[in-house]
């Protein structure tokens, strides 16, 4: 997330998937209620669709709220199975997370049987 749109402190990725025709407004009403977070706290919030091609980023700059969305035109986004509602990521898994790679195997740690 480079240029105009700052850099948040935490990343919260909502794992249901959400409709996408939903804007700022539902977007936000969402991250209240069914998340438990404050959407002008300065955190980045991350919707997918339910095919898993799109991705929603919802923040608050302090001045205005960012709306961004992305789509994968072959594949999916690779998806948290979790059970809670919301969990944080990382900026690297975020970098990894918008390219379209699995994420989640590039922050495992190897088992002792891999390691030389």
């Amino acid at each position: 997330m480079s240029g105009l749109i700052e850099t948040p402190a935490q990343i919260w990725v909502a794992v249901v998937p959400v409709d996408m025709r939903r804007g700022l407004d539902g977007l936000s009403a969402i991250v209240q209620q069914n998340l438990r977070h404050s959407p002008c706290a300065g955190s980045a919030f991350i919707f997918r669709n339910r095919a898993g091609n799109r991705l929603r980023l919802l923040l608050w700059d302090g001045n205005g709220v960012w709306l961004c969305q992305r789509r994968l035109h072959q594949g999916s986004f690779v998806w948290p199975k979790a059970g809670d509602a919301v969990f944080s990521i990382n900026q690297a898994q975020w970098q990894w997370l918008v390219a379209g790679v699995d994420w989640q195997r590039l922050s495992a740690t190897a088992k002792a049987e891999w390691q030389v």
